[in-house]
């Protein structure tokens, strides 16, 4: 399936470019979330007419994500968890409660920004979890995981 990218997408290409992807993932993800359109004439004709429109709104949503790197570098928030006298916890930490907790402390995050590699948190301790806020942009927060008193 052939699409032109109206932003760029990691690893797979930037805006504007021509890429062949299996249908699925064309149809689900890329149409549906407005990352692509399909390659037809009519489509490569309004790309290219409104290609400065496009590249504005992806150097705005750049230089916001860049705005809030800086806000996030070197956060940290601390999240209260039930555990045991070991510091096993009793259930996870997931990017959903990262994502609340700096929320709260003032950060708006998603969690489908939040990056945990190694999966869940299940033990107490000061964590380094990267967030991806663009394709481009990316940096590490410190979580702290403490027993509830």
């Amino acid at each position: 399936m052939k699409l032109i990218l109206l932003q760029k997408v990691v690893n797979l290409g930037g805006l504007g470019d021509l890429v062949d992807v299996k249908p699925g993932y064309g149809r689900n993800f890329l149409v549906p979330f407005g990352k692509a359109v399909p390659a037809t004439a009519n489509n490569i004709a309004t790309f290219e007419a409104k290609r400065a429109e496009y590249e504005a709104k992806a150097d705005a949503v750049l230089a916001t994500a860049q705005a809030r790197k800086e806000k996030l570098e070197g956060a940290s928030v601390t999240i209260a968890a039930n555990a045991s006298t070991e510091g096993k916890l009793f259930g996870s930490v997931g990017p959903r409660d990262v994502a609340e907790a700096f929320t709260a402390a003032g950060n708006k995050l998603d969690k489908s920004e939040v990056v945990m590699s190694e999966g869940a948190l299940r033990r107490t301790g000061e964590y380094d979890i990267e967030v991806r806020l663009h394709a481009d942009v990316h940096t590490t927060v410190k979580v702290v995981v403490e027993p509830e008193a």
